[in-house]
């Protein structure tokens, strides 16, 4: 269930932030609004499938962590620009997050 509501949590996040961001760039778009459903429900099934598999086949457990986990990691990063883009996040703050995920591209010219 927690794999459930962590989907449930980091989709809805996202989307939220992003429909927020997307109101103050260019107006309220209905299909863009839509397509956070059509995201959730889609890793929703993808998420049954993976844990019916897992219950069915002995030693299999790995398989909704090592398939979703970066699906959220690349999810919260996308909710942070969101975030950033509507104005609840300063940019700065966000980019150094960005800065210190991948250090090994250096950091940002201020």
């Amino acid at each position: 269930i927690e794999q459930y509501l962590a989907l449930t949590a980091v989709v809805f996040i996202d989307g939220f932030f992003g429909t927020i961001a997307g109101i103050k760039r260019e107006g309220f778009k209905t299909y863009k609004a839509l397509r956070i459903l059509k995201t959730y429900f889609a890793w929703l099934i993808i998420l049954t499938t993976l844990l019916m598999v897992e219950k069915g086949f002995e030693g299999s457990g790995w398989l909704s962590e090592t398939i979703l986990i970066p699906f959220l990691i690349f999810q919260l990063i996308s909710a942070l620009k969101n975030a950033s883009m509507a104005g609840f996040i300063k940019i700065e703050e966000v980019n150094s997050i960005l800065d210190k995920i991948d250090q090994h591209k250096g950091t940002r010219k201020k």
